[in-house]
């Protein structure tokens, strides 16, 4: 017997005593005793202390066995290391959390950065192609009051833009600067829904995205996907590249806009200002290759339903002048249009005439031009015209002209004033057709977002 094996006797005082073991050599159990009594165990795991007093009392008192021991020990471990586990668990993921956090802000901060010096860069190179210019210089000090005048309506606008759930920001669909689009989808997703390509206006040159943010709002409102597609400007880019990219905008939508609830059947194109020019040139171009020896393209014009133009021109050979006496001056606009000869080439109008692509005229789908007869940066004539151009050669074609509203009011202040907005009631019309005035009614009336003295002073200085 290991000396590890005894246990003390619980009576110091007794005579020696006799160890003896129990039942076999495997036995876990030791009686110590001081007399010739001897108690056994039934247990093999179990030790029984037997004392002495007096002779006339014994007291047995079972330890806990060595497996019940064990089990607890181990019990009370495994549970210290599974709190132990998960506490570290906790502290991956908050600091996952928190250099995820890190990482989109720093990613975030890099972004603005980036956008920052190349909208600087830009800016610098456009002011040595400007020159030092009255006209100009006017209508840019008008434009900074005009935005102060409508910032109430800005920020809410500009806050439904960065944190509503339904829009989908900066979606890529090319390879070049500037190829991202904007999403604005409808909270009832209950089904395919129309979807409105826009590509907003800036007079080539600061047209951006986030223009349409007001207009696709209100659509989506009224159950229509809008996608805002944004292009290079000058001079990052001239009329070619902006063309270009407003068709590969086209094509992501009508290739891929199925995978956001959109349908693909009821596809509507629209353009505003500028943006309306490009917009055309995209569709007269896109029916050219259709017609040509090229191969297929991404995307058709027999996929765009209707296409609406909004205070577009149309006729740029005819509106270099009047551009020129408004501040956009000649030799910039001849850079921006890549020469004289693409004042014709970059002209729907002219190109709907050219005999050669009579049977690109025949594929455009049918043409709704709105306008506003107080529109004095492109007067409602250039809407007229082609349209009337384009009925001569048989294609279904409408202008609709709104009494005393400018270029800015049909766009800007009319959608801000809230209320009852003609061209949006006509738009919503022409898209949703029988089902128009339900999906009216069930929309949220529109809300003012500017005071009334604001619109009118925006309207008296806007240098559009």
């Amino acid at each position: 017997m290991q000396p590890s094996n005894l246990l003390p006797i619980s009576n110091p005082n007794s005579p020696p005593s006799m160890l003896i073991p129990t039942s076999s050599v495997t036995a876990d159990t030791m009686l110590v005793r001081s007399e010739p009594h001897i108690v056994h165990s039934s247990s093999s795991s179990t030790i029984l202390v037997v004392q002495d007093d007096d002779d006339s009392k014994i007291e047995t008192k079972p330890l806990l066995t060595r497996a019940f021991s064990y089990s607890s020990s181990s019990s009370s471990s495994s549970n210290n290391l599974v709190m132990q586990q998960q506490r570290r668990r906790r502290i991956a993921s908050a600091n996952s959390l928190l250099s995820g956090a890190v990482e989109g802000c720093r990613r975030e901060m890099g972004r603005a950065a980036s956008d920052t010096y190349v909208v600087t860069r830009l800016s610098f190179r456009l002011l040595r192609y400007l020159g030092v210019g009255y006209r100009w210089i006017v209508r840019f000090l008008a434009l900074g009051c005009y935005a102060m005048l409508l910032i109430p309506g800005f920020i809410q606008v500009g806050y439904y833009y960065f944190y509503s759930s339904q829009v989908r920001r900066g979606i890529v669909y090319g390879d070049q600067p500037r190829n991202r689009l904007d999403l604005y989808l409808p909270k009832n997703m209950n089904g395919p829904k129309p979807v409105v390509a826009f590509i907003t206006g800036g007079a080539w040159i600061i047209g951006y995205k986030a223009w349409g943010s007001l207009l696709g709002q209100q659509l989506s409102e009224r159950d229509i996907i809008v996608a805002c597609i944004d292009y290079r400007n000058f001079p990052q880019g001239t009329i070619s590249d902006m063309v270009k990219d407003a068709s590969q905008g086209i094509s992501f939508v009508c290739n891929k806009i199925a995978e956001y609830g959109g349908d693909p059947n009821r596809i509507y194109l629209m353009g505003q200002s500028a943006g309306a020019h490009i917009a055309t040139c995209a569709l007269l171009e896109q029916a050219i290759k259709e017609t040509g020896a090229e191969p297929r393209a991404s995307w058709s014009v027999s996929q765009i339903k209707t296409y609406f133009g909004l205070s577009g021109g149309y006729n740029i050979l005819k509106l270099v002048d009047h551009f020129h006496r408004r501040g956009l001056y000649r030799s910039i606009f001849l850079s921006i249009m890549e020469g004289e000869q693409g004042l014709r080439q970059y002209s729907p109008e002219l190109m709907a005439q050219d005999p050669n692509i009579k049977d690109a005229v025949s594929l455009l789908p049918p043409m709704v031009l709105f306008h506003g007869t107080a529109d004095y940066s492109i007067p409602c004539d250039s809407s007229k015209s082609f349209a009337d151009t384009l009925k001569a050669l048989g294609v279904k074609a409408e202008c609709i002209l709104y009494e005393g509203k400018t270029h800015t009011d049909l766009f800007l202040q009319d959608p801000m004033r809230g209320g009852i907005d003609d061209m949006l009631d006509d738009l919503i019309t022409l898209i949703h057709g029988d089902s128009s005035e339900t999906i009216k009614a069930k929309s949220t009336p529109r809300k003012r977002l500017v005071p009334e003295f604001m619109l009118q002073m925006a309207r008296s200085v806007s240098p559009f």
